[in-house]
């Protein structure tokens, strides 16, 4: 883990009490998907005023679904829900690791206004080694944000030492 520690990767974000609580509840999920089988990511979404909305672990290898990822699964438990715009506008979504491009998009979609994230995507990278097969679309979650019409607050990297922690040998070398 001493690679994690690198100057070349985004500072921590420190978070209160709440934020905190939240991601360490994705962070939980994130060992969940991964003693099923999975890769190790959770996310939760939470209302403006502390209702949980939503909780998903990533699910592909269970499922067989490439797009199984935990974000888009906690999106897609919303739909059945039928909440206004305006809820999810000011809902965030806590998400063990950096949403990638896929899950950001469904952030977008479903008009969440806020994301938190645990690990980000360049010290995912070093656990996913240099694979084909594990390779990610090398575009931060930010990106995708800054081309939305309608804001999207985005913290993170956070907690990075517990994120990274369901990530240690899980990954194929």
């Amino acid at each position: 883990m001493s690679t994690l520690t690198s100057d070349t990767f985004p500072a921590e974000t420190a978070l209160d009490e709440r934020d905190g609580r939240y991601l360490l509840k994705a962070i939980v999920w994130s060992h969940a998907a991964r003693r099923r089988g999975n890769r190790p990511f959770g996310a939760v979404i939470v209302s403006a005023d502390g209702e949980v909305l939503a909780e998903a672990w990533c699910n592909t290898a269970e499922t067989g679904d490439v797009t199984g990822h935990a974000e888009t699964n906690a999106v897609r438990m919303l739909a059945d829900r039928r909440l206004p715009r305006e809820t999810l506008a000011g809902a965030t979504i806590y998400s063990s690791g950096e949403p990638c491009v896929m899950c950001a998009g469904a952030i977008f979609w479903a008009n969440i206004g806020r994301v938190v994230f645990g690990i980000d995507a360049e010290r995912l990278r070093v656990f996913r080694g240099e694979r084909g097969d594990q390779r990610d679309a090398e575009l931060s979650c930010r990106d995708v944000f800054r081309a939305s019409p309608h804001p999207i607050e985005c913290i993170g990297p956070a907690l990075v030492d517990e994120a990274a922690a369901a990530h240690d040998g899980a990954w194929k070398s």
